[in-house]
């Protein structure tokens, strides 16, 4: 941060994310007095990991008027220190009103950012992805459709934020355009539909839950059992909204309090307005009640709706920083793979990058082994898959919630040549070294899209088909 300070105009923004309190060697936030000694005269705005909090220097505090009689925001946290002053720390709908005074990027900046994250999937041998963002994300992506530049299939879904006048803001929007299982550039964009925040996170204690969360691993948070991002009724009205006009809604759920009601929420608009196929999902759902699993089977067997999305490498990556959030109880049950497998219910694996490296090896490998990053398994292995499960979770159960599966998700005859060539055999590579897999070559509808420079695998080029 201080060599972008150096080169960075006074007064002009410094922006960074990325940073997780459980790799730092002091184990805690990074605060305003941290940031103030490197930029004191810059506002500086520093993304959590987790993408659910911040960490900004005084500068940036006094530009959006937050001072230690400022009161916490609904569904938002200031954090405060023993004496009440302001940390720096910015929570939920708190950091949200911080990123609001923050210049926009240009739609210049907007594109060459998603050229380079497709290039870095296509090093990881991936060609579809979901994608959340704003209408000013969306024509990004079809300017870079209309330039022939974009090569990858994206499904993505508006942002919906947390009243019921941006919500039909959102509709709007997504109706002016084609509704899957149609698509843009043959499957390349997808409008798949509108997401809604339900609750926050683990890292950050502030999903909503039942039983308070833990901190340093022993110690009770009493009383903080998190909270919802909005008022759950007017959460209710919004996916009502969204599904009576034929729009599918993926709700980031992460506590069991929240994903019981983001599921019964679902089953009851079902029940009002029977609709199959719309595959509501439930972003995260790694701490799940076995009533909402229960729901979820059955709201997938008669509604083809009600679909886990998550990110097992949560659990490597992230995993000492929410394991201390946890508490001994919900450990062995969080990200229950195998009680969801047992259950009948399909999910979707991903790595809700930046979250996550994007790599989606590490989702596989940490489906399997359930390991953090410093080499410990505090999540216990009761609730791990094989590699023939976490595989089909990236694929074949994975392209029914981009609306893609009559193109992508198997290799069979009628599919698009989307291929990714390895270096190993996952089945037969020991669980361990799944993480370390190696993609040689990847092809996006029948175009090499990415060579490993040392690779060994040749092409010929015909126009020839079968």
């Amino acid at each position: 941060m201080q060599a972008r300070v150096a080169i960075t105009k006074p007064g002009e923004w410094v922006l960074g994310s990325g940073w997780d309190e459980g790799k730092l060697a002091e184990n805690r936030y990074v605060y305003a007095s941290d940031l103030d000694k490197v930029s004191p005269n810059n506002p500086v705005w520093l993304q959590n990991i987790t993408g659910h909090y911040a960490a900004v220097n005084s500068y940036a505090l006094r530009l959006a008027h937050i001072n230690p009689e400022t009161k916490d925001p609904p569904a938002g946290t200031i954090d405060r220190d023993a004496t009440g002053a302001v940390t720096g720390v910015l929570k939920e709908q708190a950091n949200v009103a911080m990123i609001a005074i923050i210049p926009p990027p240009s739609m210049d900046h907007r594109k060459q950012g998603i050229l380079k994250s497709i290039d870095n999937l296509h090093h990881e041998g991936m060609t579809s992805i979901k994608e959340i963002g704003s209408p000013r994300t969306w024509t990004a992506y079809r300017e870079l459709l209309a330039e022939g530049k974009l090569d990858e299939r994206v499904c993505m879904l508006w942002r919906a934020d947390n009243t019921l006048e941006t919500a039909k803001a959102a509709l709007a929007e997504i109706q002016k355009n084609p509704r899957p299982p149609q698509s843009l550039g043959d499957g390349r964009l997808v409008a798949c539909g509108a997401k809604i925040f339900m609750d926050g996170s683990t890292a950050g204690r502030t999903a909503w839950v039942y039983q308070p969360w833990h901190k340093n691993f022993t110690e009770v948070d009493e009383g903080n059992f998190g909270y919802p991002n909005m008022d759950p009724e007017v959460y209710r009205q919004m996916v009502r909204l969204f599904h009576q006009a034929g729009v599918t809604v993926g709700t980031h759920a992460i506590g069991d309090r929240a994903i019981d009601w983001v599921v019964d929420t679902y089953a009851l608009v079902l029940k009002e307005t029977p609709t199959p196929g719309l595959r509501h999902s439930i972003i995260h759902a790694y701490l799940p009640t076995p009533h909402a699993v229960t729901t979820m089977a059955t709201l997938q067997k008669q509604y083809d709706a009600g679909y886990p999305e998550l990110q097992p490498g949560f659990l490597w990556w992230i995993g000492k920083t929410i394991s201390a959030s946890l508490g001994p109880d919900r450990l062995p049950r969080t990200m229950p793979l195998k009680t969801y497998l047992d259950q009948g219910v399909r999910w979707g694996g991903g790595s809700d990058y930046y979250v996550t490296p994007l790599a989606a090896r590490y989702g596989l490998w940490a489906s399997v082994e359930r390991e953090t990053i410093a080499g410990t398994h505090p999540f216990g292995m009761s609730e791990a898959i094989d590699i023939h499960t976490a595989l089909r979770s990236y694929t074949a159960w994975a392209a029914p919630l981009l609306f893609l599966e009559d193109k992508v998700g198997t290799l069979e005859p009628g599919r698009r040549a989307d291929i990714a060539i390895w270096d190993s055999n996952l089945y037969t590579i020991p669980p361990e070294k799944l993480k370390d897999i190696k993609c040689e070559m990847t092809i996006f509808n029948g175009k090499i899209v990415y060579r490993d420079d040392h690779t060994l695998i040749t092409s010929t080029p015909t126009n020839k088909r079968p």
